[in-house]
């Protein structure tokens, strides 16, 4: 039996702007895939979006979203889901809207490793605005703001939210949907950040630019640059140059959780909590 994706869709919204043969479609119904396996309820859910394409994925989904300003998912996202605890909270975010404009609200998400789901669609470009250069833009590649090629080093947003303090970090393929919708169930069933990146085609505004001619020949490229954990772990240091490793790249389930602190921090302020005593700070230190 055909899975029936309308039940979750916004269908008057039907079709989707994006172009023929964009990514973005698979990463949206990898994401209703792994939300109906968990069977979450759509009034349990808010998906957050920006500004760019991907910021076009709260228009389709038939929860609570919110369509947010460019770079500031993760802020709005982090107040609903501080008055909201017990809900699911997805931030859908382009690589220049989360890592550029956005980066600063990402890093801060990581670090305080509040429960939120963030999907990076990364296409290596600035795709709505024309094809700017963004912070995941391979070096050597032609934009329309660096027209000699981009000078800029490439940018591994898995590397920063690790370093930053995200409990779960992954990385799939839209070449691989089923993958990618694993991915999306192990990430929305994690306590704590979950960083998600979705590497997809923009074969319209970076991949005819650069000598690739249409959809399928972008996402050939994506896959000549993507390399499983498993064997990526393998290969030499040299080996592992210009390659991303895809699967699930870090998952700490014992971090603290910011909501859960923040409780805390809220039942001392209403006496909920009774004071520390000396026997209890000494057990701290």
């Amino acid at each position: 039996m055909a899975f029936n994706y309308d039940e979750y869709l916004r269908t008057e919204k039907m079709p989707t702007l994006w172009c023929w043969g964009c990514g973005d479609g698979v990463i949206l119904k990898s994401f209703i895939r792994a939300v109906d396996k968990l069977g979450i309820n759509k009034d349990d859910m808010c998906v957050v979006s920006g500004i760019g394409c991907s910021g076009r994925f709260s228009s389709y989904v038939d929860f609570n979203t919110v369509h947010t300003t460019h770079g500031r998912t993760v802020a709005y996202a982090t107040g609903i889901k501080l008055a909201n605890p017990d809900k699911y909270v997805v931030c859908v975010a382009g690589d220049g809207d989360a890592l550029a404009i956005g980066g600063n609200h990402t890093i801060h998400g990581c670090r305080r490793n509040i429960d939120i789901t963030m999907i990076i669609i990364q296409n290596f470009i600035y795709g709505l605005t024309n094809s700017q250069t963004s912070p995941t833009t391979p070096r050597g590649m032609w934009t329309v703001s660096q027209k000699a090629g981009n000078i800029d080093p490439t940018f591994d947003g898995c590397k920063l939210a690790e370093a930053a303090g995200a409990s779960f970090v992954g990385r799939e393929n839209v070449t691989s949907p089923k993958k990618l919708e694993k991915l999306f169930v192990a990430a929305l069933q994690h306590k704590g950040f979950a960083y998600v990146e979705a590497l997809s085609n923009c074969h319209i505004n970076l991949g005819r630019k650069n000598k690739m001619a249409n959809a399928m020949e972008n996402l050939d490229w994506i896959d000549s640059i993507t390399v499983s954990k498993k064997k990526y772990d393998t290969l030499s240091p040299e080996e592992q140059m210009n390659l991303l490793p895809t699967g699930i790249l870090k998952q700490d389930t014992e971090a603290d959780e910011y909501c859960d602190m923040y409780k805390e921090v809220q039942e001392v302020h209403q006496g909920l909590r009774g004071k520390i005593t000396q026997d209890d700070f000494e057990k701290k230190i």
